[in-house]
């Protein structure tokens, strides 16, 4: 096991180049499963949800290999449609192979997905909408048996929610079936529109991603190609975060505004200065915070529900309260307690929470609970006065690429350490 340990109160100051999105990687790795022959993926980033993906790939039969941010994968025909209930826990997002395993076969056997606890997370939209397309499906013992004995074909779906994964299901299981797919409420996000970009890139016939409603012609075949995914947007809020919590000026590099215009305005209204270029984004942060009347987690458009934490921690440290709603998932506040025992006034009562900003934090011994909530104890631990420890940093592996390393080229004073072992700061 792991640890960061974490010597606050330097202002971050310098340039950090983004890696390839998570959201956008794992998926589009799925959708490689379509495609006959070679498939280049460039800008990958090297996260352990990544490696569990490709190890699902090979699993399967695709020959994968990895070198720096480049993922290269041969495929010809699987070798078997079932995924082992070890490699599905691995990852929370597995279920995004279901679509593209049953799209290629026509049947798939696959277990529940683990990954952060962030409460229930559904697939009754996934199997329902794959229902409408031809499929059936045998659930017991938390085993998935799915099938479609005269293939998948088009449908017009209705979904009730903005599911990023029943829309990533939908799409890679139309883009091989017969007639043509129709999808309403369809997810927004860019990294759908990043799937949807790959897969025309393959021969699939695509339109409609990122407006809402989607057509998706069924083509016979699709072919390998090389493709950059797009740069994390994520990880770029979280790394501005940092510069905004501890006093700092930073540039994200090889990426802009555009995919993080639903949370930029928000550090605009703490007081940040934000000054955006063609490649590369700069933030100014004042000397003290301002709050936030309202934050409210919705889909896209909408504030993401991933960058909840990150904004409660720095919260945590402006002048005044601010109050923030999450209503896309139900646990995700359990990185509340590690704040309030480093020193953040935080009252939680059902899907809102009201942060009252302190003077300071301080450091102290915390464990990360999930992915974001993880990074966002970083983020306290970088402004806090002394030493702070983030145990089961393996959360925070599963969504940022040597965080430390990243953080420590703008001046953090951040090291990995295994538990019970030595380093420097």
């Amino acid at each position: 096991m792991q640890k960061l340990v974490i010597e606050g109160g330097v202002p971050l100051e310098g340039e950090i180049t983004l890696h390839g999105a998570k959201n956008s990687t794992l998926p589009i790795l799925a959708g490689a499963l379509l495609c006959d022959g070679r498939t280049v993926l460039e800008n990958c980033p090297r996260l352990t949800d990544v490696f569990a993906a490709c190890r699902i790939l090979t699993h399967l039969g695709c020959r994968c290999r990895i070198a720096e941010h480049t993922v290269t994968l041969q495929m010809q025909n699987l070798r078997t449609d079932t995924i082992p209930e070890a490699l599905m826990q691995e990852m929370r997002s597995s279920i995004i192979f279901l679509g593209a395993v049953l799209g290629r076969t026509g049947s798939c056997h696959v277990s529940y997905p683990g990954g952060c606890e962030l409460g229930p997370r559904p697939i009754d939209m996934h199997l329902e909408a794959l229902r409408q397309m031809g499929a059936r499906f045998l659930i017991h013992d938390g085993q998935l048996d799915c099938s479609a004995p005269e293939g998948l074909h088009g449908a017009v779906i209705h979904l009730p929610f903005p599911s990023v994964g029943a829309t990533e299901n939908i799409m890679l299981a139309a883009v091989l079936a017969k007639g043509r797919t129709v999808l309403h409420n369809a997810a927004k996000e860019p990294e759908i529109c990043d799937l949807a970009a790959f897969l025309r890139s393959c021969g699939a016939d695509i339109s409609g991603d990122g407006a809402g409603t989607m057509v998706i012609s069924g083509v016979k075949q699709l072919r390998g190609c090389s493709y950059s995914i797009m740069p994390d947007r994520i990880a770029g809020i979280t790394y501005l975060g940092a510069a905004a919590i501890t006093g700092g000026t930073v540039c994200l590099r090889g990426t802009d505004a555009s995919p993080m215009d639903n949370m930029l305005p928000v550090l605009e209204q703490m007081g940040c200065r934000i000054y955006p270029e063609p490649d590369r984004l700069h933030l100014l942060a004042p000397r003290r915070l301002r709050p936030v009347a309202s934050i409210r987690t919705m889909p896209h458009p909408g504030f993401p529900t991933d960058a909840q934490a990150i904004f409660m921690a720095i919260l945590s440290l402006a002048d005044g309260v601010s109050v923030l709603e999450e209503n896309i998932f139900a646990c995700r506040y359990r990185h509340v307690d590690a704040l309030v025992k480093m020193g953040a006034k935080i009252h939680v009562s059902g899907r809102t929470a009201v942060v009252t900003g302190v003077r300071s934090l301080s450091g102290a011994c915390v464990t990360a609970t999930d992915l974001r909530g993880g990074a966002a104890m970083v983020l306290a631990g970088l402004a806090a006065s002394g030493t702070t420890e983030v145990r089961r940093i393996c959360y925070i592996d599963r969504g940022y690429e040597a965080i430390e390393q990243v953080l420590r080229g703008v001046g953090g004073r951040i090291v990995r350490m295994e538990t019970g072992g030595s380093g420097e700061l």
